[in-house]
This record gives C-alpha cells, sequence and structure tokens, in this order.
C-alpha cells in the first residue's frame, strides 16, 4: 500500500476535488471523524469548509494548514468500506491524530480503488500538530496495515532505497567524470523512463544532460551518447564524456532496450493512477507554478517544465520518486498537457473548475461515525526531502578519482623528464 501526504493553505479546493469525485459518482464519503452532524444529515462542500474554519481562524504561524492523505492499495487488493474505514482509523490514530477532525472519502474513477482523508494541521488552539518524522511513521503504519489486512506488500528494496541519498553534479567540485559515473551507472536499474527526453529529464535533475552523436566508421552510420555537467542555470558546464567510459547500461543500445522495456511496464503500473491523482489534486489546488511544484515535490514527485527561448512551455516531466517513474505529461494524462499548464502559468487561464455544491447525503457513511463533535487536527508531510524532493536511492560514489590521477600522471611524466639532461 502506497501513502501519500500532501500539504497546502487551500482547504475548500482539496474538498472540492473529493466532493466532484462523489457528484460524478466516482466516489464517496465513508467516514466523518469529528465533523458534526446536521439536521438533516446531509453535507456540502460549503458545510465540509465551515466546520475546519475555527481551526483555520486560530492559526497562529502554520503557512500550511491543510492536509491530504491518500491510502492506495494495490489493484489487486480487494478492500471493503469497512475495511477502508478500519483502516483510516487505525492510520490516523497511530499518526497521532485520532482526536482530530477529518474526512474519508473513497474514489473509484481508476483501476485503483482508494481513500482521501481531508483535515488540518492546525489544532483548535492555533498550534501546530507536530508532524516530525511522518513520512518513516506513515509508511511503517503502511507495513502494518497491509499484514493485518493480507494486502499486497511494498518490496523492501524499496524501503531501502528510499533512505539512500546521492548528490547531483557539482562541477566545481572538480572529480566531474566521478560524478557523473555515480548516477548515470545507477538510474536504469532503479527507474523505468521510455524515451530519451524522459531520461534527460530525470538527468537534469542531477545537473547532468546526454546528447547523442552520430557518425561514420568502415562506411556504416554509428550512434554513440555522450554525457556532459551542467551548472545551476541548465548551462553546459564540463567537457563531453563518453558513455563508454560509465558502462554498457550508460550507452545508447542499452539505453534502448530500457525504454522499451519501461514503455511496457509503464503500461500497467499502478503508481501511474496515484500520481495521475496527485497532479490533478494539485492543479485544483494551487494557483501558480511556484505553489504546484512545491506542492508535488513535498509528495516526493519532481516537475520538469521545458521552455522555448520565448518562455512558452513546451514540455511537462513528471518524475515520482517513489514510484521510480518518468512521465510526459500528455502521457500521464490528456489533461496535463503542455498547452494547458502554458495556458494557465503564462496566461493565467487556470483549467476551470466545476464548484459544484450538490449536498453529499449521509447514507454514504458507515454506521459507526463519530459525530457531535468539534475539532482539531490532522497533519503529515513528507519529512526531511531535500530541496529537489529526491528520495535519492543511488549509492554515494566511492569510484575513483580521475581527474586526480590524470593530474598525478601528468606530474610524474613531468618530473622523469626532468631528469634527462
Amino acid at each position: 500500500m502506497i501513502a501519500k501526504i500532501g500539504k497546502g493553505n487551500n482547504m475548500y479546493g482539496a474538498i472540492l476535488y473529493n466532493q466532484q469525485k462523489v457528484e460524478t459518482e466516482n466516489g464517496a464519503v465513508i467516514l466523518l471523524n469529528k465533523i458534526p452532524d446536521t439536521m438533516n444529515g446531509r453535507y456540502s462542500v460549503a458545510y465540509f469548509n465551515k466546520c475546519f474554519e475555527p481551526y483555520l481562524s486560530a492559526n497562529i504561524k502554520t503557512e500550511k494548514t491543510v492536509r491530504h492523505i491518500s491510502l492506495n492499495p494495490d489493484p489487486k487488493d480487494k478492500v471493503s468500506d469497512e475495511q477502508f474505514t478500519e483502516m483510516a482509523h487505525e492510520y490516523m490514530e497511530r499518526m497521532g491524530y485520532g482526536n482530530q477532525p477529518y474526512i474519508v472519502f473513497k474514489h473509484t474513477d481508476i483501476d485503483r480503488t482508494h481513500i482521501h482523508i481531508v483535515s488540518t494541521c492546525v489544532g483548535i488552539d492555533g498550534k501546530k500538530i507536530p508532524d516530525d518524522y511522518d513520512h518513516p511513521r506513515s509508511m511503517a503504519i503502511c507495513r502494518d496495515l497491509e499484514t493485518k489486512y493480507n494486502l499486497q506488500k511494498a518490496t523492501e528494496q524499496e524501503q531501502k532505497q528510499a533512505n539512500k541519498v546521492f548528490k547531483p553534479v557539482d562541477y566545481h567540485k572538480g572529480d566531474i567524470k566521478s560524478q557523473i559515473a555515480s548516477v548515470v551507472r545507477h538510474l536504469p536499474k532503479y527507474y523505468s523512463f521510455p524515451t530519451m527526453g524522459s531520461y534527460n529529464a530525470l538527468l537534469s535533475l542531477f545537473n547532468i544532460t546526454a546528447e547523442e552523436v552520430k557518425g561514420e566508421r568502415n562506411g556504416q552510420t554509428v550512434n554513440g551518447l555522450v554525457y556532459v555537467a551542467l551548472d545551476k542555470n541548465g548551462n553546459k558546464a564540463s567537457n563531453p564524456f563518453k558513455a563508454s567510459l560509465f558502462g554498457k547500461d550508460a550507452g545508447i543500445a542499452q539505453l534502448q532496450k530500457h525504454f522499451e522495456q519501461s514503455k511496457e511496464k509503464m503500461k500497467t503500473t499502478p503508481v501511474r493512477s496515484v500520481l495521475k491523482n496527485t497532479v490533478e489534486l494539485a492543479i485544483h489546488t494551487t494557483s501558480n507554478e511556484t505553489d504546484f511544484r512545491k506542492q508535488l515535490t513535498e509528495q516526493g514527485i519532481n516537475t520538469v517544465v521545458r521552455r522555448n527561448s520565448e518562455g512558452r512551455i513546451y514540455g511537462m516531466t513528471f518524475i515520482d520518486h517513489e514510484g521510480r517513474t518518468v512521465w510526459n505529461g500528455s502521457q500521464l494524462d490528456r489533461n496535463f498537457s503542455a498547452n494547458m499548464f502554458n495556458d494557465w502559468w503564462n496566461n493565467g487561464n487556470k483549467p476551470e473548475l466545476k464548484i459544484q455544491d450538490s449536498p453529499v447525503s449521509k447514507t454514504n457513511l458507515t454506521d459507526n461515525l463519530p459525530t457531535k463533535d468539534l475539532f482539531e487536527f490532522i497533519s503529515q508531510e513528507h519529512s526531511q526531502n531535500t530541496d529537489l524532493g529526491l528520495f535519492s536511492l543511488l549509492p554515494d560514489s566511492k569510484g575513483e578519482d580521475y581527474e586526480e590521477e590524470q593530474f598525478a600522471n601528468r606530474m610524474k611524466k613531468k618530473k622523469r623528464k626532468g631528469f634527462k639532461k
């Protein structure tokens, strides 16, 4: 089971996003915790939003007040509404928010039936609920829930990878060849990426670009690949290094095989539906590029935006570090095209949201709901993410210091020449 923990400042947008699933019969409210009953047992977006106002108004200094969590079992898992409510209740209890108000929505619009939990991280006293180390605690709870409810288990390898760290290339530090090697030798082992463009989007996070080169050998066309370090602005900052220096996995022939394997794998991976949902929510709950990218980064997703010299957006790529996949925007969903984001961020035309306020009937709820209580709050987010949002999985480089060796060899030659008189 995969847990995604998001934070933001648009409570109405988070509720609206989930309510729209209910309106289109692709979702249902299955649990309310610490949310007061109404006289007729019916609810609306405006009502839910109003229930959170005392906490948001009491807020002292918390910037990201909204917490939005999704719990995503594997598509193979068959989970009943009762089990979903039990899992949500236990998850929130163990995360420390059992006495906080929250709404649990079930989504059925994709192949992975899953739940979303909406709440806030501000208590009724205006103070933020502590959320240190929420991500590792969340992972531990998910593992326990998998065992308790006999769900498909996340692999131990993915869990271990989430704790490893590796760094982008810094050309100022020298040893560029070794720095590049520590990245490109390992990326194909961990990530699925279906094209050279998606590979370069991933490499850009590590200040590297790959370029195809073509030539002739014995009258035959030969394709090759070179790698170049980049500065913080994406400009070339080193001489090119042949792919052959980094092993066969970094070469064009092996990468093309990897592209084809990735295409097949990404057709059926359950990661896609989780990522699509997360990106869709960010569109609903943010108003500009900075907030959109930041919200996704906090959930382990990088957004790589490609612009031409006039500033027009012509490419969007989403890199999911937990799912280890790289997606072109239109590949992920036709509504995530570069044109849509260009029209939003450059022209101010945000995709229109259907602001419906139809009531939600209490008949969708389970019988054992905690009710008639005022609330406090829940919070969670990925803790200790890097600025890039990388849950870096590659090992630290401990390879040879190529540039230092070359320098030493040059010095030896000079010394030998100096003794010849």
